[in-house]
């Protein structure tokens, strides 16, 4: 559900793409707009009601949610303002990057990851495999920003709108099947049941 959470604005900037440019009134003018400027307006404006929902809601926004959000205002933003669609096709790289940064920082800088303190709460694993894990998110990122730059630039329009919805939430969706998978193998090893076959 929260995957789903996550991904509507990005859901509702294919749907605008798909039926949103054309032929526009306004004022007796006629206006031909393109479906990537609708879309990006729809992104905006959903990215700013996601954040303010969960606020109302929970009272905390996520930081992952406001970096988002900031970096749909700042691209979207210039994409609108200078009829450029090149800076909204780099919001997905851009997001990604930020997160392998902050994953690569708190495994450099602080005592546990960034994945640790999320969900050591709910399992137990020991140091070794949270460094595995999240080496894999920061490569994860890293890889989907890449790969999001190639069909941006190397394919029509259309293509990349489809693999901004489907090509990146599939990855993420493999991916997170794969850490489930690595996770059941290993949540059997948690600290303790390790410290103590080392103390034989």
């Amino acid at each position: 559900m929260k995957l789903f959470f996550d991904f509507l604005p990005i859901a509702l900037f294919f749907v605008a793409y798909k039926l949103g440019g054309g032929i526009y009134h306004w004022g007796g003018q006629e206006y031909d707009i393109k479906g990537i400027y609708v879309a990006t307006t729809v992104m905006i404006i959903a990215s700013v009601l996601q954040v303010a929902i969960t606020w109302l809601l929970t009272r905390k926004v996520e930081k992952s949610h406001i970096i988002t959000l900031a970096l749909v205002l700042v691209l979207g933003g210039a994409t609108l303002w200078l009829q450029n669609p090149d800076f909204i096709k780099w919001k997905p790289t851009a997001v990604n990057w930020l997160f392998a940064l902050a994953f690569i920082g708190s495994q450099v800088f602080t005592d546990k990851s960034l994945l640790e303190r999320m969900m050591a709460e709910h399992i137990q694993l020991p140091t070794a495999i949270w460094f595995k894990l999240n080496i894999a998110w920061v490569l994860f990122f890293i890889g989907s920003g890449l790969a999001n730059l190639y069909v941006a630039f190397n394919f029509d329009e259309a293509t990349w709108v489809n693999f901004k919805l489907f090509g990146l939430l599939g990855l993420t969706i493999v991916f997170i099947i794969g850490q489930s998978v690595y996770l059941t193998k290993h949540a059997s090893e948690s600290p303790k049941s390790e410290s103590s076959e080392d103390s034989k």
